[in-house]
């Protein structure tokens, strides 16, 4: 494989946002795990930026200090675009920019980079509400890395130098440096009094439950904590986008519904090297084959189509649907099976009739689109990033966007 670098992986959808939002609004938030590409954008945006540009790099002790010191005259003065780099570790920034961004003298576009969702959401409803936009940045897409790609991804995951990695020794090497400094470095960086020893056995364990109905208690004994605490652990690893929390869907049905979360890994990469996993011939022989498919093709499915109004559905009895996205007054349904040759099942039937999908596509790693029945449909993961999921004159009609 020749060599490659971060660089050559054009995201173009994401910086073409970007840019949108910094037009419309003055303040711009991108949001994402570490080491997922965020300052790499704001690098991309900056060189393509009609005027001056700032960086402010809050991991640097200067930068730091220089915005803790004297933060709203080093703000004031700033014109053009004033990136703000890891702006979760200043969350009093936020009150200072409201009235910056209320000024009409205003010269600058604020363009925030974050890695921790809770601290940098809390900040802004208090006091950026109707000031900000965010932008959701997501590992890798397979339309970024290429549909030829697609086992790589899927092994080593969608952070870039991950992904990028020459061989798979050296993608081992970079998750354990990774998986280490999140842990003693970035989590304690947010203020957290969790220890490093206890969330890191508690992201292992989690990475054997992946896929699951999250079960508070049954982990809880397995670490010999509290209730709370695993609840709190989960939570702090959601909030730094390492894990999905994705709800279950409540309606009037007239059935027993499952109302606990399912609880994922949110990059297949984390999970393959915290199951201890060296190469992709070791996935296939893992018990948690299917399940790692599940969460990576759940995951290539919202980067997709967008994290809101995202649901798994289950009832008491077993009949289960892995995704349901609301789009456009419909509901559209979504089943990840790791097989070569797809095909329908009760579970299936009973969702669309419980559900009243509009379409059913049972997403999986071969190349050829099919139909089941008529409302359910084989679909090759490399074909998501063209699905539109808008009604058609016939309900029962999907269709794909050309490509360009």
């Amino acid at each position: 494989m020749k060599k490659e670098n971060q660089q050559n992986i054009h995201r173009k959808k994401l910086l073409d946002d970007i840019r949108v939002r910094l037009a419309e609004s003055p303040v711009v938030a991108l949001l994402g795990a570490r080491q997922v590409g965020k300052t790499t954008l704001a690098g991309q945006v900056a060189a393509a930026w009609k005027g001056q540009t700032v960086i402010f790099d809050l991991e640097r002790p200067q930068a730091r200090e220089m915005l803790r010191a004297t933060p709203e005259k080093v703000l004031a003065e700033q014109e053009g675009l004033v990136i703000v780099d890891e702006v979760q570790r200043l969350p009093e920034l936020f009150t200072l920019l409201r009235p910056l961004c209320d000024n009409p003298q205003r010269r600058a576009t604020f363009l925030l980079l974050g890695s921790a969702s809770w601290d940098l959401v809390k900040g802004v409803s208090e006091s950026l509400a109707g000031r900000i936009q965010f932008v959701d940045v997501p590992g890798l897409s397979l339309d970024e890395a290429g549909p030829g790609h697609l086992d790589r991804l899927w092994f080593r995951g969608g952070f870039p130098r991950a992904f990028l990695a020459a061989n798979d020794a050296a993608w081992d090497r970079w998750m354990e440096g990774f998986t280490r400094t999140f842990l003693e470095r970035d989590i304690p960086g947010l203020g957290s009094k969790v220890a490093p020893d206890a969330l890191g056995r508690f992201w292992r364990m989690l990475a054997h439950f992946h896929g699951q109905t999250w079960n508070a208690s049954e982990l809880a004994r397995s670490m010999d904590v509290s209730v709370t605490a695993t609840n709190h652990y989960r939570d702090l690893l959601a909030g730094t986008f390492m894990v999905r929390v994705l709800p279950p869907w409540f309606a009037n049905l007239g059935k027993r519904l499952v109302k606990s979360p399912k609880v994922y890994l949110r990059d297949s990469g984390v999970l393959h090297h915290l199951l201890g996993l060296p190469d992709r011939r070791g996935l296939q022989a893992h018990p948690r084959y299917g399940a790692s498919w599940e969460g990576f093709a759940l995951e290539q499915t919202l980067v997709a189509h967008g994290e809101r109004d995202a649901y798994f559905y289950g009832t008491q009895r077993g009949a289960e649907l892995d995704l349901l996205l609301l789009r456009h007054g419909q509901r559209w349904g979504f089943e990840f099976k790791c097989t070569d040759a797809p095909k329908t099942t009760k579970s299936m039937h009973v969702a669309l009739d419980d559900l009243g999908l509009e379409h059913l596509w049972v997403v999986y790693p071969g190349t050829a689109r099919y139909p089941l029945t008529d409302k359910i449909t084989a679909l090759p993961l490399s074909e998501m990033g063209g699905l539109e999921l808008t009604p058609m004159n016939h309900p029962r009609e999907t269709r794909t966007r050309r490509s360009k």
